[in-house]
């Protein structure tokens, strides 16, 4: 445990120094986040904080990291940089989002290929479609979740936390140290993203964070549990980026609209700033749901086969419904009239 200890340590470091760096660099060569109607800044903010994430993330593991494991994530690190990159360059010049999706299946294919891949008992051509799926999903689901001040970055820190305790528990260094990595990086960058920001990770961090964790996921075994269970476990870890991207798609797709190319105020966050809360409020709300679905994630762990999925049935009815009062009440405000002052 020490050893994670250390690379947090290192990883939070590098990350507290790079990240005001990067926001002069930003603010030099204008990879700047401009003000719009529908975003809450006033001012250009810098997106570069997504480099400082992945600079600290390879520095840690360079310099603490047990040089032994670099070939078993070789895969892993090569498709995070296509991602931090291509991020980075969408940041800088808009790309497309066709050719987003293509840069993240060869990225996911190279994961793939390097033998890191959901191991399920069917079809081996199943089990690539369901990584593909997977990894894709993970990496725009967190850049969809990027939408407030500290928002992504917690969120990441805390699903990396819970990842670096289920590894530890189950003796997987490999994953721990990759977890302990992310997770030291997103709280050195919180020190300048959490409300109000001074940066943002942009989509080099909001990928790359997406991509890391998606991997972590299929990474990490579980000895003595079943396949049937133990699949659950990562997915309930990242559950809050999971609901708010199926939300989000959901309410899209009613109106008529691309679930991923649409910009909106029709996020989690918003919905809850909607009712009353202020964006502090609303930031920290979500991290206590992801605290929750961690516990909850843990104790799946332990649990027998069939009280594990009793109680994943009784969160996809929970978070059902509340996507159903969500939308509910988003279609209210919007349909409500409009007085004059």
């Amino acid at each position: 445990m020490a050893q994670y200890l250390l690379i947090v340590l290192s990883a939070f470091i590098v990350a507290a120094s790079a990240t005001p760096l990067m926001r002069k660099v930003a603010f030099k060569i204008g990879i700047l986040d401009l003000p719009s109607a529908r975003k809450v800044h006033s001012r250009p903010m810098p997106l570069t904080g997504g480099v400082a994430i992945f600079v600290a993330f390879i520095g840690s593991l360079l310099l603490l990291g047990d040089r032994s494991y670099v070939r078993e994530v070789i895969g892993i690190l090569v498709g995070a940089t296509i991602c931090s990159f291509m991020g980075l360059w969408d940041d800088k010049s808009s790309l497309r989002p066709r050719a987003k999706l293509l840069v993240q299946l060869l990225a996911a294919g190279i994961l793939v290929i390097s033998g890191v891949a959901i191991q399920l008992p069917w079809l081996k051509a199943f089990n690539i479609v369901v990584t593909l799926f997977w990894i894709v999903g993970i990496t725009n689901a967190m850049n969809l979740l990027d939408n407030m001040d500290g928002l992504a970055g917690g969120v990441a820190t805390i699903a990396s936390a819970f990842f670096l305790l289920l590894a530890a528990m189950n003796g997987q260094y490999l994953v721990g140290a990759l977890a302990a990595a992310v997770m030291g990086a997103c709280v050195g960058f919180l020190l300048y993203n959490l409300n109000p920001a001074r940066i943002f990770m942009g989509d080099s961090g909001a990928l790359f964070l997406g991509f890391v964790l998606s991997a972590l996921a299929i990474k990490l075994r579980f000895p003595g549990l079943s396949t049937s269970v133990s699949w659950l476990i990562p997915l309930v870890v990242l559950g809050v980026p999971v609901f708010d991207t199926t939300l989000v798609t959901i309410s899209r797709l009613r109106r008529g609209l691309n679930p991923l190319t649409t910009p909106g105020r029709d996020h989690l966050s918003h919905r809850l700033v909607a009712y009353g809360l202020s964006p502090r409020e609303a930031v920290l709300v979500i991290y206590l749901m992801c605290g929750a679905l961690g516990v909850v994630a843990m104790f799946l762990m332990q649990a027998s086969p069939r009280l594990s999925y009793a109680i994943a049935i009784a969160l996809v009815l929970a978070l059902g419904a509340l996507i159903w009062r969500l939308e509910r009440d988003f279609v209210r405000r919007n349909q409500a009239p409009t007085t004059g002052g």
